[in-house]
Parts: structure tokens; C-alpha cells; sequence
């Protein structure tokens, strides 16, 4: 289970670190785009463009070490519960609300975001109930590179799909 753990860390912490350093260099995009997600927040779409770029950065920090990755694997859960309620909310009020998770895009939210989702969130739930504890190095290595494989996978998870959708 230590294996789940380190393997969810790289993964998680990974992706949330692509997702804040995105959301930085395109901050302003980024505000914009917040209304879309949440109306009832439109006029505090800074505030919690802020918020949740903040919130999202604290994710990796606390995946790194064994005593604080609880912490990591709990915010990370949270965070992907409320995107996800957020994008479920933006499908179902009918919205095209582009997918600005990893920085500028022009894809709309969809089902495949909150699968996307869901799987995060598995992987955050996983980690979180891994117990501690160092398996042997040659584990590490293997569950670190499947995390790390498993986030640039979701990351480019949009390009994926329009590479398939485009090339029948």
C-alpha cells in the first residue's frame, strides 16, 4: 500500500502543479473564466481565481513529505470534489464553459472532465488511506514514474481526445 501512496503523490501532487503554474501565467484568462464555473460568484471572480490557485499550489508541498501528505491528499480531495460540482452544475445549467484546467483552451467542459475527476479523486482518496511507511527503492522508482506517467496522461488528457476525435 505504500506503493498506492507514492504513486498517488507524484500523480496528484504533479498534476495540481501544472494546474497552478498554468492558471498563473494565464491569471487574468484564468478570472475570466471563473463566472462560467461559478455564477453565484461572478462578483468575486478574483477572489477566487486567487483562492483556488493558492489552494491548488499548497497540494504538491504537502504531498512531499509523509507527515504533512495526509494534509496534501485531503485538500486535493476536497479541490477535485468542488470542481467537480462545479463543472456537473455548469453541464447541467447547459453553459459551454471551456475546460481551463491546465491553462488556455477552447474545449467545453463535459462528461469526460468529471471522469477525469473521479479518478483524481479516487487517486487522491487512495493515497490519503495508504499507510506510510518506505517500500524498496526499486518500488519507489516504479510507482513514482507510473504516478508521473498517470499526470502527464491527464494533463494532456483533451489533446489526447481531439487526436483520436480528428484521425478516425
Amino acid at each position: 500500500m505504500e506503493l498506492v501512496r507514492i504513486g498517488s503523490a507524484c500523480l496528484i501532487g504533479l498534476v495540481f502543479a501544472v494546474s497552478a503554474v498554468s492558471k498563473l501565467r494565464d491569471f487574468d484568462g484564468f478570472t475570466r473564466s471563473v463566472p462560467a464555473l461559478a455564477p453565484a460568484w461572478a462578483g468575486h471572480a478574483r477572489l477566487l481565481a486567487i483562492m483556488t490557485t493558492v489552494l491548488e499550489a499548497l497540494v504538491p508541498p504537502l504531498l512531499i513529505a509523509q507527515a504533512t501528505a495526509p494534509y496534501g491528499f485531503g485538500l486535493a480531495a476536497a479541490l477535485l470534489a468542488v470542481f467537480a460540482t462545479a463543472i456537473a452544475a455548469s453541464i447541467r445549467r447547459g453553459r459551454r464553459a471551456t475546460c481551463r484546467c491546465f491553462g488556455p483552451s477552447s474545449v467545453p467542459l463535459g462528461p469526460r472532465h468529471l471522469v477525469r475527476n473521479g479518478a483524481l479523486l479516487t487517486c487522491a482518496v487512495l493515497g490519503g488511506l495508504s499507510p506510510g511507511g518506505l517500500p524498496p527503492a526499486g518500488g519507489i522508482a516504479v510507482a513514482a514514474a507510473a504516478g508521473l506517467v498517470g499526470a502527464v496522461l491527464i494533463v494532456s488528457l483533451d489533446d489526447i481526445v481531439d487526436l483520436f476525435a480528428r484521425n478516425p
